[in-house]
This record gives C-alpha cells, sequence and structure tokens, in this order.
C-alpha cells in the first residue's frame, strides 16, 4: 500500500518506471540545489597523536559524508537540505544546530525517540595507514533506522541533485533497501549523485562490493577512487572501472596525489580527451539513460600542506557538484573539487572553510603551468590573497 505524503509519494512506492531520458527539470525541483541524505555523527578528535588508548582529551565536532557535503556546499553559497534521523539526545540537538549553522536547510531531519544519535572517536594519523584507529558507536543509531516508508519525497525530491552515499547502505537492511527505492529510476527524479564511499569495516557480511556496484549502476553522477575500485571490484585503472560502470552519465575517477579524471557521457557524440585545462563538454545535468561516447577529462591534483586526510573526499565531491550546478565545463568541476578538498585536508576537523567564489574561480581559470605549481598550505582560505601562485 502506497502511504502518501502531499503530492509525492513516501519512499516505498515501487520503482519500475521507464528510464529517465533529458536533463533534470528544475521546474520540478525549484528552490533547492541540493538534498544530502544520510547519517552524520558526533566526532571526537584526539587533542594529541597516538592511540585511541592514550589520548588524554577529544575536542567534539561534527562528521558523516553526507552531511559533509551539505555543510561544504552551504558554504559555497548554495541551498542544500540535509534530511536524516538523529536521536532525540544531547548528540542529536547539537547535530542539528551544528550543521544548520552552515546554513544548511535541517527541516527534514526526523528525531528517534527510542535509538540514540550515532559518535565516533579517532586518531590523528591517515586513514590508510595501519596505525590509524576509528572507533564507532553508532549500531542500532536513528539514523540506521531509515528505511523506505519512513522519508518523504517532499523532502528527498527537493533539490535538483540528491546526494547519497555507499555508507547508508551498510547502516542496515532497511537502510539498504532505502537505497535501493532511491537509485530506481523513476520519472521526475532529481539528478542522483553517488559517492560510493566503500568502508570494508562496515560490511561484516562481505556483501558490500556487490551492493554497491549495483547502487552506483542506478546513479547518475559517480565518484569513486581507485583504490576503492581496486579492493571492491578488483579493477584497475579509471577505463577498467568505466566499462564495469557504463550505466551513469558522468563517473568521476579520483586518483589520490595523480588528480581526478571525469567520463562523462556524450549523447550521440564521438569519444573525446581532454587534459587538465580541456574543457570538456558537458555542462548540464544530464542523466544517466542518456547514451553515447565518453569525453574523457582529467586533472592534475595540487600540492597540499596536509593536516589531516579525513573528510576530503567529501568536499571534493562538494566542489565538483557546486561547479556543475553552476555550468561549469569538466575540467573546471575537477579543479573546484580539487581547491574544495584542500580547504578540508589543511584543517584538522572533516570540514574546511571553503575559498571565496571569486578566489576560487581565480585560482581554477590558472594555466597548467600555474596550477601545476600551486602550493596550499594551513589557513590558505583565510589569506587567499597569500596564495602563491606564479
Amino acid at each position: 500500500m502506497v502511504t502518501r505524503h502531499g503530492d509525492r509519494p513516501r519512499v516505498g512506492r515501487a520503482a519500475r518506471s521507464p528510464r529517465v531520458t533529458g536533463t533534470v527539470d528544475t521546474d520540478l525541483h525549484p528552490g533547492v540545489d541540493v538534498v544530502c541524505l544520510g547519517e552524520s555523527m558526533v566526532t571526537f578528535l584526539p587533542s594529541l597523536p597516538g592511540r585511541l588508548a592514550d589520548v588524554p582529551s577529544f575536542a567534539r565536532t561534527i562528521g558523516g559524508a553526507e552531511s559533509n557535503v551539505a555543510c561544504a556546499l552551504a558554504a559555497a553559497g548554495h541551498t542544500v537540505k540535509w534530511v536524516s534521523r538523529v536521536g532525540a539526545d544531547g548528540f542529536g540537538d547539537h547535530l542539528v544546530d551544528a550543521i544548520a549553522a552552515y546554513g544548511v536547510d535541517t527541516s527534514g531531519v526526523r528525531r528517534d525517540p527510542d535509538r540514540p544519535t550515532g559518535i565516533y572517536f579517532r586518531t590523528a594519523t591517515d586513514r590508510a595507514t595501519d596505525a590509524h584507529e576509528v572507533a564507532y558507536y553508532r549500531a542500532g543509531s536513528a539514523a540506521s533506522a531509515m528505511a523506505p516508508g519512513t522519508l518523504s519525497y517532499d523532502d528527498l525530491w527537493a533539490g535538483r541533485v540528491l546526494h547519497v552515499s555507499g555508507i547508508t547502505a551498510a547502516l542496515s537492511d532497511d537502510c539498504r533497501a532505502l537505497m535501493r527505492e532511491l537509485t530506481g529510476r523513476a520519472p521526475g527524479r532529481p539528478l542522483i549523485s553517488f559517492d560510493v564511499n566503500h568502508r570494508p569495516g562496515l560490511w561484516r557480511d562481505g556483501s558490500g562490493a556487490r551492493v554497491l556496484l549495483d547502487l552506483a549502476r542506478g546513479a547518475d553522477l559517480v565518484f569513486v577512487g581507485e583504490d576503492e575500485a581496486a579492493e571492491a571490484w578488483d579493477l584497475h585503472g579509471g577505463d577498467a572501472i568505466r566499462a564495469a560502470l557504463p550505466e551513469p552519465a558522468t563517473l568521476v575517477v579520483k586518483r589520490g596525489g595523480a588528480g581526478a579524471t571525469v567520463y562523462e557521457r556524450v549523447a550521440g557524440g564521438a569519444a573525446q580527451e581532454a587534459g587538465g585545462t580541456g574543457q570538456g563538454t558537458g555542462t548540464g545535468l544530464a542523466t544517466g539513460s542518456e547514451r553515447g561516447a565518453d569525453t574523457v577529462t582529467s586533472v592534475p591534483a595540487l600540492r597540499v600542506d596536509v593536516v589531516a586526510p579525513v573528510g576530503a573526499g567529501d568536499a571534493f565531491a562538494a566542489g565538483f557538484l557546486s561547479a556543475t550546478l553552476r555550468g561549469l565545463p569538466a575540467a573546471a568541476r575537477l579543479r573546484h573539487g580539487h581547491l574544495m578538498a584542500a580547504a578540508t585536508l589543511t584543517v584538522p576537523g572533516d570540514l574546511g572553510t571553503p575559498p571565496s567564489r571569486a578566489e576560487a574561480d581565480r585560482l581554477v581559470d590558472l594555466d597548467e603551468a600555474a596550477w601545476g605549481t600551486l602550493r596550499l598550505g594551513p589557513g590558505w582560505t583565510a589569506a587567499t590573497e597569500e596564495v602563491r601562485t606564479p
């Protein structure tokens, strides 16, 4: 039985509709640029480097892949809504207040009187190293109770883009069903942006690789790291990843320190390649049913004096989405992603302060030589006039 809320069905309707065609109709989604769905948690950052057992105290902040994207986009001047569930507790109060302080609309957040808000503690080391430790306290959290039938399309389809990640699918069977529902193609849906965010530790039954691949195939825009694709799917290199994911109109492959590459479907067009300042051809919000050859654009990463790497992937996605919403060409979207990531890499927490739009645009417009020599360190977004450019 379909439950209705306003003039749109709640999640839970059968998604067996014809594939979406064309670009996103902004008349269907007025007022909000991006809706982000997912769990956010209260994060405790260590006061000193070392093992969790040895850290004497922690500073409280917030963290969550999708809310990180929401906050970064709002800080960059976009209208953003965050949809989730948190506990009816003090940590839930803190999350909602802190995310709203960035300018994010939190009216789509539901409070759960029976389940707690998730929290986690982490060390200061790089997630990729053996010394990195994270202690999650999220089992049975309020967000893990998100399910088909619990959320409204009035919230989920309020924007031009709905951004989700693979983390949500790992939280519970109900969350997985919700994600399958949202990535099913339905007429009038917003552009679906999906960050794979493979977290092996969350997939205790070993099903993560298959589930994430299926979800990515239902999205219009996919972000995935080369390292994630190698670990989860045994796919090596951007071309192999694209071959396994032909459905999304846009595929962004993050290559760590080497940079990033975007594969963009050009309906009825011939394959093209563009380098670091190549413009590509796709500037709209194209949906995954548009088939044709790819335009492939690569942009090298910036040189950054890294403080902490956590949250950089979310920031990259926010920068890329921001530039996509502005209709910028492929190379510019990748450069905006790198700049937003650099803002987060140069702070200890999950969220950095992005540069002003004017300053970001100035840096994006640098020629290849100047981009290649740019170096960014802590505090660069607060003193953009001192960013070293040739």
